[in-house]
């Protein structure tokens, strides 16, 4: 076998990644769950309104810091961080499937067992965090999320801050298919979303509560 080829087999991952992760927005979140006497809840905040997605209901999580080493450390940085637990009181249950959100960020979800009895033993930032509040397993599992969708499409132009148009993928002078020179794509993106009596839970943490009741028994 010529050289080239045999450097490329020894060199080939053995658990393969995302193709290009480095070019994504790369987070971690801890799905936080909490064991009240009525049974397990998962635990949610809601984020201040002037940090990124302010006033969004989410897990505790974040951004992907290179001295984290892994994304499990991401993740149990950020809690601890954002609810103001001790590290000893986070028992790491697993990892469900990671997610690839259209617009460009890669979230790594792992599950949390938080060992606390209520919520007063949290002590959250006031920097990042507005509230901190439960919603049961059982109330999703009683009620199936409502599903809608939205249109995504890739733009080969932008409009720059003095409203001038301005090419960004010069598809039509690189000899590429006409339907390329305008506007494309037009995929549909499925979002789900549940009602709580604490708010809507949307998006990437609905999906996130969706995968991890799918693992649990059908009573």
């Amino acid at each position: 076998m010529h050289p080239w080829l045999e450097h490329l087999q020894a060199s080939l991952p053995s658990n393969p990644d995302i193709l290009g992760r480095d070019k994504y927005f790369n987070a971690a979140v801890l799905i936080s769950i909490v064991q009240f006497p009525d049974g397990p809840h998962f635990l949610f905040e809601k984020r201040q309104p002037w940090i990124r997605q302010g006033g969004e209901v989410c897990f505790p999580g974040g951004g992907f810091d290179g001295g984290d080493l892994t994304f499990e450390r991401t993740a149990i940085r950020e809690t601890v961080e954002e609810l103001g637990i001790p590290e000893e009181k986070i028992r790491i249950l697993g990892r469900v499937d990671t997610i690839v959100a259209s617009l460009g960020t890669v979230v790594e979800g792992y599950v949390g067992l938080l060992d606390i009895g209520s919520l007063e033993e949290l002590s959250p930032s006031l920097e990042e965090v507005e509230r901190v509040f439960t919603v049961p397993f059982r109330h999703f599992l009683e009620r199936e999320p409502q599903t809608y969708h939205v249109r995504t499409e890739i733009h080969p132009t932008m409009v720059d801050a003095q409203g001038r148009e301005k090419v960004i993928f010069p598809a039509k002078e690189l000899g590429l298919p006409q339907r390329y020179h305008q506007t494309w794509g037009g995929t549909l993106q499925r979002i789900h979303l549940y009602h709580t009596p604490e708010g809507i839970i949307w998006g990437i943490t609905a999906e996130l509560v969706k995968e991890v009741l799918d693992f649990l028994p059908v009573e």
